[in-house]
């Protein structure tokens, strides 16, 4: 029953790792043919007077200080790229991880759960969600930061550290769990050994 289990969540993982990654590339191709206007959210121009004598913005651009939003009707293709760098960064985390937890779950019904390439995957799935989230984060923050300051010349909101920063957390959980594995895996192989 477990085994059955675990190999419908590792097809499951897949499915959705496979998922994602066609996002991922559906959503860059069809972004970058695409004409419309390229829109941004930041919270540090709401409630700031836009017009002659107020903050500035580039032309073409249609701002709303009460919603905080900047669209650009006729976007540059970098503007477009720093749009998408908002969008498919968390795609691509998204399909690597499921990915990596899709091979660490085949490893299990493998070979077990208490062997040397469980624990190695596991360590890796752990550095690569550990590592992963403030990277896309920042991706995603220095893209909404670039696309706010070609729309509006003077200042921007900066460069800010987005999602679900927890992720860090559970990725360090999963390499020490992955450390700790590794370490009972030896220490079973030399007791089989002097026995």
């Amino acid at each position: 029953m477990t085994t059955r289990l675990t190999g419908i969540l590792a097809s499951v993982t897949f499915f959705l790792a496979v998922l994602c990654g066609l996002a991922f590339l559906g959503t860059a191709v069809t972004h970058m043919l695409d004409d419309g206007a390229v829109c941004v959210q930041t919270d540090f121009w709401r409630n700031a007077s836009l017009g002659p004598d107020g903050l500035p913005v580039g032309e073409g651009v249609k701002a709303s200080s009460s919603a905080a939003r900047l669209c650009q009707d006729d976007p540059s293709v970098g503007q477009r790229a720093a749009d998408l760098g908002g969008r498919l960064p968390w795609l691509l985390f998204g399909a690597l991880a499921l990915l990596l937890f899709s091979r660490l779950l085949k490893a299990v019904l493998l070979r077990g759960p208490f062997t040397d390439v469980v624990a190695h995957r596991l360590t890796l799935l752990g550095w690569s969600v550990a590592v992963g989230t403030p990277l896309a984060g920042l991706v995603v923050g220095w893209s909404q930061s670039w696309l706010v300051g070609s729309m509006a010349p003077i200042v921007g909101s900066g460069p800010t550290l987005s999602g679900p920063l927890v992720l860090v957390l559970a990725g360090l959980a999963a390499v020490i769990m992955g450390r700790i594995m590794r370490e009972g895996v030896r220490m079973r192989e030399d007791l089989e050994g002097t026995i």
